[in-house]
């Protein structure tokens, strides 16, 4: 069905008042369930499942995903399936407040692999769980209270497009209303490729194989084993097995073996997932950063001896890691050219700094256009504004005095950043509804750098200032973008933004203490240490960036290597050409200056994986071209579904594997 909307014209020329009368009487569909007991709890489950899964990927790739277009179809198909049993099927407006909750469940690991990451990375100190819990739902309280004044303006009167949540809307609206066929075929899709990804991690894991085999099969007891078999994800083991037993040859880049130089081969399913929805764009410029770093850079610095052994690989002989090349010299050119490339793009994006000016002034009405103020239509399903007014400041001073609290952040100092929370917020907001976009990496840098500025002594004062307005602004703009397909189908916004809250305890609920089992496990004393946070596979990508911008402020750049500062002088170059290229012509860099910078954080096989899962799609696009065939219907419309089925299956299991591996039981 052909989900209602107004023309160009009229949204250029009707009032607000206008819009809001079309919308309620041709759009609103009334008393139909939408936030109902089974629509909560469905998001809520959902979307904690959903956040382990992009708190597993983020640290793993620094990437976050998502998850909106996802719990649509598992929701779908799951009500679906109960129907058969005599459950009454969803409505549309419940899968709505379902994804509306499972979507804000999945953005609430964003400080956990970013800002607080990098800052207990700086500091040393392990933040306490119900700090980390307190502190993010103020943070993203705060982001639901700046976005509803917002919404009026950016939904409801400038109509604008919010392409991600319109994906979901329409989406929505095929399966309920056109082809329900649909819906279940990508959710099949979705199925199958999450379980031949659970699988395949199933016998990659160690600690589920050594439960298997040995506690459950007995079979160390019977067969007299001392191992469990696995298979080995980094499938090069297999040819360094055979080569330590048959001499075989090493390969080295100027005399260092490939693997201290952290080039590994392995194959997992859910860097190939992540492959598929960046593009090939991205994941190429991906893995051009990771060989440019660690097969030409990497080699002739430690040739050079700027790059020095500091990881002991055998009794008295010292050798390098992918970690130590990173954080030695590596880190600083790409840290320079994520953080150039990504403020240039956004200097180059002048409708985003028009629409902060635009946003802040009242539109007059167009002549004949009738009056501009009248009775709110909506007063009774919006949610009220005066809620915004007096929760934003009431909940700033809340979070301002939690960060000088928790992180010894001075009072005045992260209440004195606040005020940046309303810019960023329309910019951020500004660059979803136009592009599904929000720069918070670049908005997070000219906060990190203003407070640093300030006070460069205390890392902590510039990572978690710009945690919270980062994080603020991004968390108004993400609800906007779940609001947009609720505004499509006639939802009320006031239920969708009570959804939104139950999401981001959904999200931190179950993401803080998968935080603590996955990445902060205990030494053989039983404590706890910030030192098993960047071991890989987990290697945070994204909070080794924040904390490579707080090292950056702290040292002044004393005391580094001349190749280090002529490495950041060249990336900061090359990364201002890149984008003021794109800027001029109108059109993308075939590369990606961010992507660059991201591939020296990432695990070389990660980045590998990752490129041969967007080749493989993108030859797909390539080879079915034709609209409704099957190979185009499987390989072109069903991507999103079937990478995200590859990312889920390997993520949970994964995540098992990480938790049966820390049980008291597992202990030999």
């Amino acid at each position: 069905m052909a989900l209602a909307h107004l023309t160009d014209e009229q949204i250029r020329t009707w009032t607000r008042q206008q819009k809001d009368e079309w919308w309620f009487t041709t759009v609103f569909r009334g008393n139909l369930p939408q936030l109902t007991i089974r629509s909560a709890l469905t998001g809520f489950f959902l979307g904690g499942a959903l956040a382990a899964t992009n708190l597993y990927i983020s640290a793993k790739t620094g990437i976050t995903l998502g998850v909106g277009l996802t719990s649509v179809i598992l929701a779908f198909a799951l009500f679906k399936g109960l129907t058969r049993l005599g459950a009454k099927d969803f409505t549309i407006l419940e899968n709505n407040a379902m994804q509306s909750i499972a979507t804000a469940a999945g953005y609430m690991t964003t400080p956990l692999a970013a800002s607080l990451c990098a800052y207990m990375m700086v500091t040393g100190r392990i933040i306490p769980w119900w700090q980390m819990l307190i502190w993010m739902v103020v943070i993203a309280l705060l982001g639901v209270l700046v976005a509803f004044p917002l919404k009026r303006r950016f939904i409801n009167e400038d109509q604008l497009p919010f392409p991600e949540g319109r994906a979901a809307g329409v989406l929505l609206d095929a399966i309920y209303t056109d082809d329900a066929g649909a819906g279940i075929f990508k959710a099949r899709v979705l199925g199958i490729a999450g379980a031949i990804a659970a699988f395949y991690q199933f016998i990659c894991g160690e600690a589920l194989q050594r439960l298997l085999q040995f506690k459950i099969l007995r079979l160390d007891s019977l067969f007299g084993m001392k191992e469990p078999w696995h298979f080995q994800d980094q499938i090069d083991k297999y040819y360094y097995a055979l080569a330590a037993m048959w001499n075989l040859w090493i390969p080295k880049i100027l005399g260092t073996d490939i693997r201290q130089l952290g080039i590994r081969f392995g194959l997992d399913f859910a860097m190939i997932g992540v492959g598929g929805l960046m593009g090939i764009r991205i994941a190429t410029s991906v893995l051009i950063g990771a060989l440019f770093n660690f097969v030409v850079l990497a080699p002739i610095m430690i040739k050079l001896g700027d790059i020095k052994p500091l990881v002991k690989i055998s009794d008295g002989v010292m050798g390098f890691s992918r970690a130590s090349i990173v954080n030695q010299w590596s880190l600083w050119w790409a840290v320079t050219m994520m953080v150039v490339g990504s403020l240039v793009a956004l200097l180059g994006k002048p409708e985003l700094f028009r629409g902060l000016f635009a946003k802040l002034k009242a539109r007059k009405p167009a002549p004949g256009a009738g009056k501009a103020a009248g009775p709110d239509i909506l007063k009774h399903i919006e949610l009220p504004l005066w809620i915004s007014y007096l929760g934003v400041p009431v909940l700033s001073v809340v979070g301002a005095w939690v960060t000088h609290v928790f992180f010894n952040v001075p009072f005045w100092l992260a209440l004195s950043s606040l005020p940046l929370i309303f810019v960023l917020s329309i910019i951020c907001t500004n660059a979803m509804a136009l592009t599904s976009w929000t720069p918070t990496g670049a908005l997070s840098k000219i906060t990190q750098f203003t407070v640093g500025a300030i006070d460069h002594t205390n890392p902590a004062s510039n990572l978690t200032t710009a945690g919270m307005t980062a994080e603020i602004a991004a968390n108004a703009a993400n609800l906007l973008s779940d609001i947009k397909p609720g505004y499509m189908l006639g939802a009320k916004p006031r239920q969708q933004a009570m959804g939104h809250v139950i999401g981001i305890f959904s999200g931190a609920l179950f993401a803080i203490p998968l935080f603590f089992l996955l990445f902060l496990k205990p030494n053989a004393a039983g404590v706890r240490s910030v030192e098993t946070l960047g071991l890989e596979p987990f290697t945070f990508p994204g909070a080794v960036q924040w904390k490579g911008v707080a090292d950056l402020i702290a040292s002044g750049l004393t005391g580094l290597p001349r190749s280090v500062i002529v490495s950041m002088i060249i990336a900061a170059l090359f990364a201002a050409f890149i984008e003021i290229y794109g800027i001029v012509r109108k059109r993308p860099f075939p590369l990606s200056t961010v992507s660059i910078g991201l591939g020296v954080v990432l695990p070389v096989d990660a980045s590998i994986g990752m490129f041969a899962g967007a080749l493989f799609f993108w030859w797909h696009s390539r080879r079915h071209t034709t609209v409704g065939t099957p190979g185009h219907r499987l390989w072109v419309d069903s991507v999103e579904p079937i990478c995200a089925g590859l990312i889920a299956g390997a993520a949970l299991i994964g995540i098992a594997d990480a938790i049966v591996s820390v049980l008291p039981f597992m202990e030999h």
